[in-house]
């Protein structure tokens, strides 16, 4: 099942992607919902992010390749973690599918995308072993945790190298039914296949992360955990068009747009 976040009529809803359109429901995927019977075309509303996270969590470097590349980038030995690290990013960096990212005037040439897998929470969870981790989830969508390399070297936070406003492009909706076993992630610059990866070679996955989470924090409904990338990225520039796809879920797309 595919959910979609939509805005209609100055009203913000969820709505089932369908053949057909989009299935308006009362409710939402985090509580209890149902059909009204009526379709509503793609393109009479506003597509929205698929969720506005409660809090926003980014796995740490979770792939070998992405921690080589970093180390080549900072001219250092490449130095694997021992464990599952989570942080934060910021809502105010979201945008949907389609939005443009907008990088600042005054970044640097080096401002990269990121795709990386996200796990959507769909209930209440605190404690969970590793192998019922995966309960809590409702789905998952996709996230391009664009970053500026040069501030999130120099600054003390990565307050604005990862949280600058339209850095977290998250969509196009929340896929119930993927299995993260079958998925393949596929990173296009302007039409060419610039990166791709099998998504669940983690150095740490899903389940490992929620269970070391839920040990101290507790998950709630519309969380959101992006879960890392792997290999190296090109410098982004004006006119871009970035997309990642991942198998069973879809494809985010995004231009971008150097302000001015």
């Amino acid at each position: 099942m595919r959910w979609v976040r939509y805005r209609l009529n100055n009203l913000d809803n969820y709505g089932i992607m369908s053949d057909d359109g989009i299935q308006e429901v009362c409710g939402s995927p985090f509580d209890s919902y149902e059909a009204t019977g009526i379709i509503i075309s793609p393109h009479s509303v506003d597509i929205l992010i698929p969720v506005v996270p409660r809090t926003f969590y980014a796995a740490g470097i979770n792939y070998e390749e992405h921690v080589r590349e970093a180390a080549i980038l900072l001219g250092i030995q490449p130095s694997f973690p021992s464990k599952p690290d989570i942080g934060y990013r910021a809502n105010n960096a979201l945008i949907p599918n389609d939005a443009s990212i907008i990088i600042p005037q005054d970044a640097t040439e080096k401002v990269h995308y990121e795709g990386e897998l996200v796990v959507v929470i769909g209930e209440k969870a605190k404690h969970l072993s590793e192998d019922d981790a995966l309960s809590c989830v409702l789905g998952y969508t996709i996230g391009n945790d664009v970053s500026e390399r040069n501030w999130q070297a120099s600054d003390r936070t990565m307050w604005r190298s990862k949280n600058t406003d339209t850095f977290k492009p998250m969509g196009p909706w929340i896929e119930t039914e993927a299995n993260i076993d079958d998925m393949v992630t596929k990173i296009h610059l302007n039409g060419v296949i610039v990166n791709e990866f099998v998504t669940k070679n983690m150095i740490f996955g899903v389940a490992k992360y929620i269970s070391i989470m839920t040990r101290y924090i507790t998950l709630y409904p519309g969380d959101v955990i992006w879960m890392g990338t792997d290999g190296a990225s090109e410098d982004l520039q004006d006119g871009d068009l970035v997309e990642i796809e991942i198998t069973g879920i879809g494809t985010l797309r995004n231009p971008v747009t150097k302000e001015r």
